[in-house]
């Protein structure tokens, strides 16, 4: 460009400014003086370009005979196709291709093959030398890799986790993972605050309300610093970096530990008058009146109470529990195949006082990684076998042949198979019995769980008291066998109730109710949801005859043979024994019904409404009608909307009296 305005007084510089900034809407000016500094052989323009821009560029560079002065060049970037599906499991690469985050920066090496490159000469002016001194170098195309990630259950999750935020006004995001137990393969893992892969620059909903709260000018370092560290947030996997304190899942360990070790039996008696005094200190239950006294450790487990817990640690002794904690793979990463996973944050043993074991019997004053916590569970599910967990399942080359395949790594069995199954049962009971993970249940399967909630110490009001708090839930089923396991941790939720039996259990449950089916596990026992049929064209007698078998509540509406309609509609599950088939053999009058507002109210009461108000009805969650504080929480439909009669509505109920 120097030469030509030397040798023909030619501004071409000007030119392809006014071009370039018009075609990429930017400055001219600042183009301009890019193109007319000297000293360098050649500038970038533009780092990308689209389609559209680059055909611009073309027929710009031909009107104006630029070809000498202007050029492009082809360059690879990735592409995420489900946009922020999984994003903090995929993470995303930076300019040059290089992953920063998640399987990008952990397979880095796997992925990135080796650029291809045209090698040639110039001389001392920069001026091309002749084509026998060109060569073009080859590309190696990198591999691919195959996740354990299963697309439908990580869209669930992440749907449901985004629910959880919204309906508990959660200010420090909500993390899951579903894993198999056997295998330790991670089938879903998700963190709130989901950022497109494509654009991660660009900040969530959440992390932009708390920039724009934040007062700071945009042009101030200060904005800029808080943006940074919002984008390092919401970047960061909080189910593998962060750590939190467990709370009450832990239980499910210390139980193990004390059954294992045969300090404890599950007969053992107990008492409990709502605090254990512990070295000159009373150390509260959750349940501030007490649980009693003449239960057994089942029924310790299965309500928290945590001077069962102090009372059987102080059995095991500091020196026991800390080496089960051990052999739970605390005390190690659980090798992961993700990037900058947390340790654990735990007492030195010879610092274990008496204070320091009551407390961490019931889980409070560690951390942990959310991954490691899962994955005890998981040891404990799956009859006592320590497993690594992993996200890539096999690695393929360019030419579709396998190079890896991940196999089960187990590091060791942690406690016998017929504790694990004790405890397994144990947890299940407290599911579809009278336990504080009630909340969990699942109709017709067998689900084992834990709620938990702990307080957040690292962060005080000005009274130097604990107000934040963490709610979350471990579960896994079938409870007998090997399967999955689900965790569901909400950090800071600030809603009225915060209590993992309340912000976590019910979603768990929500979770299990679709992904057990999905993935073809069995039903067991009697359910009592029906699938409703496609009856129309049928003659009348034939769906008489079928809806009378399967026990469901009908009526026939008209007096001819053939059915012409239906309320509800053919696939709409319900509640049998709660709810009424229409069967229309005539052409059917507006009969329409106003929804009641059903929120709020015992199940038995919203249930009579619905009913009295020519509802079908579908339950879902826990719903013992006979029990006081079972209660309506979400209606699939809005107050106030006017339906067909019949037509099916679903009410999520549970219990909310249990504070754990």
């Amino acid at each position: 460009i120097a030469n030509h305005k030397k040798d023909s007084g030619e501004d071409v510089a000007k030119t392809i400014a006014a071009g370039i900034s018009k075609i990429f809407n930017t400055d001219a000016a600042s183009v301009y003086k890019k193109l007319s500094n000297s000293s360098v052989l050649d500038t970038t323009l533009e780092k990308a370009a689209t389609d559209e821009e680059y055909q611009a560029l073309l027929s710009f560079i031909e009107k104006f005979d630029l070809s000498d002065f202007l050029f492009t060049e082809a360059q690879s970037y990735r592409y995420y196709p489900n946009g922020s599906v999984a994003a903090h499991v995929l993470g995303f690469t930076g300019s040059d291709n290089q992953g920063l985050y998640g399987l990008e920066y952990s397979y880095n090496s796997q992925l990135s093959g080796t650029d291809g490159y045209y090698l040639y000469a110039k001389d001392a002016n920069g001026n091309p030398m002749p084509d026998s001194y060109s060569s073009l170098v080859e590309p190696t195309d990198g591999n691919s890799i195959v996740t354990t990630i299963d697309y439908y259950i990580q869209t669930e999750l992440e749907a449901i986790l985004e629910s959880i935020v919204e309906n508990h006004d959660v200010t420090n995001r909500v993390c899951g993972i579903v894993m198999d137990t056997n295998t330790g393969a991670i089938l879903a893992m998700a963190t709130t605050s989901a950022f497109d892969p494509n654009n991660p620059f660009i900040l969530d909903e959440l992390s932009s309300e708390k920039l724009v709260a934040s007062g700071l000018s945009s042009e101030s370092e200060e904005y800029k610093a808080l943006k940074n560290e919002l984008l390092q947030v919401m970047w960061s996997n909080k189910a593998v970096s962060e750590t939190y304190e467990p709370g009450s899942t832990f239980k499910i360990i210390t139980v193990a530990a004390a059954l294992d070790s045969g300090a404890a039996d599950f007969d053992d008696t107990f008492s409990c008058n709502g605090y254990h005094t512990v070295g000159g200190w009373r150390i509260k239950c959750h349940k501030t009146t007490g649980h009693g006294s003449g239960f057994n450790l089942a029924y310790g487990l299965q309500m928290s109470c945590n001077p069962t817990m102090m009372t059987i640690a102080e059995r095991m002794g500091a020196e026991t529990l800390y080496s089960y904690i051990e052999k739970f793979g605390y005390f190690e990463k659980t090798g992961i195949d993700l990037p900058s996973e947390a340790g654990t944050i735990f007492h030195e043993l010879d610092a274990m006082g008496s204070t320091e074991l009551a407390t961490a019997s019931f889980g409070q004053r560690f951390k942990v990684s959310i991954i490691s916590q899962l994955t005890a569970i998981a040891a404990v599910a799956n009859g006592g076998y320590l497993v690594t967990p992993y996200i890539v399942d096999s690695v393929i080359d360019a030419g579709g042949t396998v190079i890896s395949k991940a196999a089960t790594k187990i590091k060791r069995q942690v406690i016998s198979k017929e504790v694990a199954a004790e405890i397994a049962a144990v947890l299940e009971e407290g599911v579809s019995g009278e336990g504080g993970a009630k909340n969990a249940y699942v109709d017709g399967y067998e689900v084992a769980a834990k709620t938990g909630t702990s307080q957040k110490f690292d962060i005080l009001d000005e009274n130097g008291n604990s107000y934040l708090r963490i709610g979350s839930t471990v579960a896994f089923a079938p409870s007998d066998g090997s399967g999955i396991a689900v965790i569901i941790v909400v950090d800071e939720p600030q809603s009225q109730v915060k209590y993992g039996s309340t912000v976590a259990a019910p979603y768990v449950s929500e979770l299990l109710n679709k992904v057990l089916p999905y993935l073809e596990y069995e039903r067991s026992g009697e359910s009592d949801d029906f699938c409703v049929g496609s009856y129309v064209g049928m003659n009348v007698n034939s769906v008489r005859g079928e809806l009378k078998a399967s026990g469901i509540n009908y009526e026939i509406i008209g007096s001819g043979s053939v059915v012409l309609s239906q309320i509800p509609a053919p696939g709409i599950d319900i509640t049998t024994s709660l709810s009424t088939i229409y069967i229309y053999t005539e052409e059917k009058n507006e009969d329409t019904v106003s929804v009641p507002t059903l929120m709020g109210m015992r199940a038995a009461e919203a249930n009579k409404l619905a009913t009295e108000s020519g509802l079908s009805i579908k339950i879902s969650g826990v719903y013992d009608f006979e029990y006081d504080w079972i209660v309506v929480v979400k209606q699939s439909l809005p107050p106030g909307a006017t339906v067909e009669r019949g037509t099916a509505i679903e009410l999520t109920v549970m219990r909310t009296d249990f504070e754990d």
